[in-house]
Parts: C-alpha cells; structure tokens; sequence
C-alpha cells in the first residue's frame, strides 16, 4: 500500500494511505473535528470532504467559524432550496444560486409570483430534504454531455451558462437524490449537515444582472450551524428594520430623496447640522495633524481623466458633458484634480510630505437598482486627503493615518477589523511597484501590531489598499475609512520634487478617506444610534416644555441662556398637556427635556428629563449649562 504525507494546519505531518479523504482524516484526528467539518482545503484549494488525496499536500479542515466554510455550507442551503422549489413547481426554471454575505439566494423562472404562503411551502420541503440526509454526490462530465444533460432537463439558463465557459473548463454536476444541478461545488457531504435556516423574501433579478434580459425571481435565505445563531441574526434582522435611516430620515426630518433626482439626497435643516458638526470636527482634527484643506471642480477636460487612467478603468460610471465642442466628465473621484494641484509649482525634498484635504463632490453612476437611502447614492462628499512624500516616508505617514482613523471610529463608538486588498486584474504598473507598494502597506500594519485578512485582487487599480471595516452597534460592518499607496499617478503625472542632491526625484503619493462618504457616514450614524445621536451631534439638543402659556416668558429665557453657549434648543409653544409633549420629544429622540412652571420659575431651575433615564431631578440654570457643556466637550460620552 502506498502512503501519503499531509501536513495539517498545526504544522504537523502524518502519513495515511493514499486515496483517503479528508473526512477520514478529520474522523481519525478526532470525532467532534468531524461533526463540525464542512468542506477542506488542499494545497488551498477548496475541495469537498469527500475528494480523495493522492499525492502529499497541506490540508486543512473547514467548520462554520472559517469564512469559507460559512459560504460553503449556505452554497449548499442554496441547492436544498433549489430541490425544494423543483418537487414542489416541477415547471420552474432554474437560474443561479451562489452564497452571498450573511446567506444565501436562488434565481427561478415561473409564471406565478412566489408568495409568502409558498415560502412557507418550500420552507417545509427543505426540513423534509434535510431529514432525508441525502448525499451531495459530485459528477465530473464532458461539454457536450453537460449541455445534453441540461436541455434533456429544459433548464436552458443552465445551458447557456455551459455554453459561456471556456473550452477547457472542468465541467461539475452535484446530485441530491433525483435533483442535479450544475455547479462546481464544493458542498456539505449530505443534506443533513445544514442544521438552521430561513428563507427571508423575494426580489427580481434580471437574468444575469443585465436588464436587457429577462427578470428572474429571486429567493433569498440564510443558514447557520446552530438554531441559536440563526435567531441571533433574526434578532439583528429586526433591529436593523427598526434603524433603517430611510425611516428614521424622514421621522427625524434630517433628509429625503425625490422622484426627480434618484440617488440625489436632499438635507434638510437638522440634517445639515449633523452633516456641519461632522465637517467641522473633520477640519480641525485634520489641520492638528498638517493637512491644508483644498477645492478642485466638479467637471474636469476628458483628456485629465484619459492620463489619470480612469477613462479606461473606470468610464461607465462616469457622467459627461460637452463644454464649447470639447469633451468633459463630471469627477467621480478628487484624485487628478490633487495632481494638477501639486503640479502647479516645482516642490522641495524639505516640503514633502504635503498632505493635500478636501471635501470633494463627486458623482458616480449606479444602477438604479442598487441606490438605497444615503448608503448607495449617485453623488457624496468624499473626505480626500493625497499625501505627497519621499519614500522613506511612507511607513511613517501610513502609520499617521491608521491612527488618525483609529481616533475618528473611537469617538464615534466604533470598534473595526481591517482588511488588504492586492492587486486586481484590471490594473495599471509594474509587478515590482505593486509588491513594493503591498509590502509598506503591510510594513504599517505589522508594525502597528493590527491583524489583518488579505482580500486578494480587490485592490483599487493604481494601487492596493487597506480598507476600514466598522461595526455598529447591532453587529453590522460597514466599510468605510481606506488607505491606497500609488506609485502609478505619480508617474502618470510626472510629479516630481527636487532631492537633497539638487536633481528631480518621484514622489510617492497616499489616497486616503476616514468617512469615506459623508452622506453614508451620516446614514451609518443613524442606524448605529437609531437616531439617538449623542449630545454633540443631535440636532436639538434640548426641549423646553412650558406648563401652561403663563410660563412661556420663563421658557424662552431658559432658551435664551442656552443659545449664549451654542446649545441647539426648541421651545414647544403648543397648547397641549405636558406628558403629550414629552412623549413628543422622545419619538424626536431629544436628549433633554426641560420642564417649566411656578416652582421652577420662582426658583430659577428647570426640572430635567433626559432621554434615557427619565426624570433626574431640578437643577439651576447655570449648574446644568455647565454639565451639558462637558457632555459635548467630551465626545466619547455616548449616553
């Protein structure tokens, strides 16, 4: 009998017969590691548990805590959901069914619209497959009888999906039982192994993403290992509804969006607060640390952004006008116009590095069918920054930015993970500047001690990039804050500064975001607080409530005396009962309510109310402007 070596994931080798598979390997190492194995990885490549080893090879075991062992195990909720809907409406066409973040859906070609009821259907079916246990079974098949086998079926979808692939590509089926379905896999060993599901609602989808072609139904789902976990995620599902800024937008009356700008955002007065308090605290933290706020146009000549390379890489996102017979683009990003900036005068070594900020409006076209409220819009403000420096600056100046956006998410309540994006296919330089690039980026945060997931291909295409995800309060991440290291605009805009040799030496440059989109940033806030924005940021920041229209005078000085220190106060004038206008200001989310009457006018107090713990007694004037003004001077107080 021949043997083979495995190295596992621990470092350690082990010899077993040849052929064995990686689920005889997890069963021989230990009986729970097999209970919770999922799928395996040889020699990194994603496998099935059942694919047999034939030569030595590093192997690791996958459970539900791997990243990729979550989008295997809901691939596979995918196919039960597939089977599902072809017991129960033989008829239907079957599209494609990929895992997705946090779940799971399937496209579907019927007549008839699914309704909750069939949701519920098929939702009963699936526990039935389930209880079946039945073996994902994978069959490796030639182009020609994989196109046989599919139009024998009528899914002609999937033919057309066989017909697009390479003529060298390996062509897979996974059957469960009577059900077959085109795929390349991997899966669970049995249908038995998904332990918790839900199918959560149905959208259209045009076949294939184009809208040109037909509009398929889609079911989304998800699934977890465990019952608890999946209520765990429904809980969140629930909460996340109930801080939708969309609602919450329009309730606290902070913005909106019309038929007759889609994607465009309207704030109104309170948003505008916030969205001022938000720029503001970004000036002055930004002019602390050496940067120097500037303004480039909107529309910029086509020929910039043909240098830029954004006219081959990033054109159909772009909007265009024609000014005197010549060709130009709205900005979707500040870059270039930074580089005509630095570009206006010959720079010193003892200049660099010069840290460039702005505030930039930039437009970009999205689909219609991916806008959503503020967090996928056509136009946002970008808080920019392009650091120009020496190259043995770059370490240091990429360190100053991780800490500056490790300032701005604490103060916000965010906690964050990081993650390195490398170079994408569709990119522009050299393979030396990119590894140079990737491995100062890496330098930074090894140095920072951060740990960090490397997102392979998924950088920007003049550069990779670290990217900022943060979390909110309900367990959501929201990528935000980037750092991109460029070597390629400098040297497609022939930047360049003179040495302490006295000859022309190329800059090195940093793109950089902490926001990343204020109107985004904005809509995070409001679904991380549920509109319950900490003092510093409400837009009202206290209610006055007069007893009865005798006490309006004593409100208004009230007022008065907290407008002298820039409080955000509103006086409620109506006549209605006191407990009517307090339960009003709690659904505007107020931080403080004032109550005033004779006692409080007599004594010059107010009594406070505040949002979350109700009463908390009478105070004087003055006393309580001063705790009001270190609340706000300490913006890391998120009560």
């Amino acid at each position: 009998m021949s043997y083979v070596r495995v190295t596992l994931k621990d470092g350690s080798i082990k010899e077993y017969p040849r052929n064995i598979t990686a689920v005889d390997i997890a069963n021989s190492i230990s009986r729970g590691l097999a209970k919770k194995a999922i799928a395996a990885k040889i020699n990194g490549k994603l496998v099935d548990l059942r694919t047999p080893i034939k030569e030595d090879c590093r192997l690791e075991i996958l459970s539900f805590e791997d990243e990729e062992g979550k989008h295997v195990y809901r691939h596979s909720t995918a196919h039960i959901l597939a089977q599902a809907v072809k017991r129960l409406y033989p008829n239907t066409k079957l599209g494609i069914g990929p895992s997705i973040e946090d779940g799971f859906y399937y496209d579907f070609d019927r007549e008839e619209s699914f309704t909750t009821h069939d949701l519920e259907k098929i939702e009963d079916e699936m526990r039935a497959i389930i209880k079946e246990d039945i073996p994902f079974e994978k069959m490796v098949v030639r182009r020609e009888e994989a196109i046989k086998i599919l139009e024998d079926m009528g899914e002609k979808y999937k033919v057309e999906l066989v017909k697009g692939l390479p003529e060298d590509a390996e062509i897979s089926f996974y059957k469960q039982g009577s059900f077959i379905d085109l795929c390349a896999g991997p899966h669970v060993t049995s249908t038995g192994k998904i332990k918790a599901f839900k199918l959560m609602s149905v959208a259209g989808a045009y076949w294939r993403g184009d809208e040109k072609n037909k509009m398929l139904q889609r079911i989304y789902g998800t699934a977890f290992n465990k019952k608890e976990e999946l209520e765990n995620y429904l809980h969140r599902i629930e909460e996340a509804k109930k801080r939708d800024h969309r609602k919450l937008g329009k309730e606290l009356d902070l913005f909106s969006l019309h038929e007759e700008g889609p994607g465009f955002p309207f704030f109104h007065p309170k948003g505008m607060i916030i969205r001022n308090i938000l720029e503001d605290f970004w000036r002055r933290e930004h002019k602390k640390r050496g940067y120097q706020e500037v303004k480039t146009p909107i529309i910029l000549h086509e020929n910039l952004w043909k240098q830029s390379g954004h006219w081959d890489h990033y054109k159909e996102n772009m909007y265009f006008t024609t000014i005197d017979d010549e060709g130009y683009a709205v900005k979707p990003m500040n870059c270039p116009g930074g580089m005509l900036l630095y570009k206006r005068k010959m720079h010193s070594y003892r200049e660099l590095p010069l840290r460039l900020a702005e505030l930039g409006l930039v437009h970009r076209h999205e689909l219609s069918g991916v806008l959503h409220g503020l967090m996928r819009v056509r136009c946002f403000t970008q808080d920019d920054a392009h650091i120009f420096m020496l190259p043995s600056q770059i370490t240091e100046e990429i360190i100053g930015v991780i800490d500056l956006v490790d300032y701005f998410y604490k103060i916000f309540g965010f906690n964050y993970r990081v993650e390195l994006s490398t170079r994408p296919e569709n990119s522009m330089g050299s393979d030396e500047m990119w590894e140079k690039a990737t491995n100062a980026l890496k330098e930074a945060l090894d140095i920072k001690g951060i740990d960090y997931k490397v997102n392979e291909g998924d950088g920007a295409f003049y550069g990779p990039k670290i990217d900022f995800h943060l979390e909110d309060s309900i367990g959501r991440t929201w990528q935000c804050g980037t750092i991109q290291l460029d070597f390629q605009m400098p040297e497609r805009f022939d930047l360049t500064y003179i040495g302490q040799d006295g000859e022309k030496h190329r800059p090195v440059m940093i793109h950089r975001v902490i926001f990343g989109s204020i109107e985004r940033f904005i809509g995070i806030l409001i679904e991380h607080f549920a509109g319950a924005f900490p003092l510093w940021l409400a837009p009202v920041q206290v209610k006055v409530i007069p007893i009865t229209d005798k006490h309006h005078e004593y409100a208004n000085k009230v007022a008065n005396m907290l407008e002298q220190k820039d409080i955000r106060v509103e006086v409620d004038y109506r006549n209605e009962k006191v407990g009517y206008k307090i339960r009003e200001a709690q659904l505007e989310k107020i931080p403080y309510m004032l109550i005033v009457g004779d006692k409080e006018e007599a004594e010059g107090t107010v009594s406070i109310r505040a949002r979350k713990e109700g009463d908390i007694g009478t105070e004087r004037m003055d006393s309580f402007i001063n705790k009001l003004m270190n609340e706000i001077a300490d913006k890391s107080n998120l009560s």
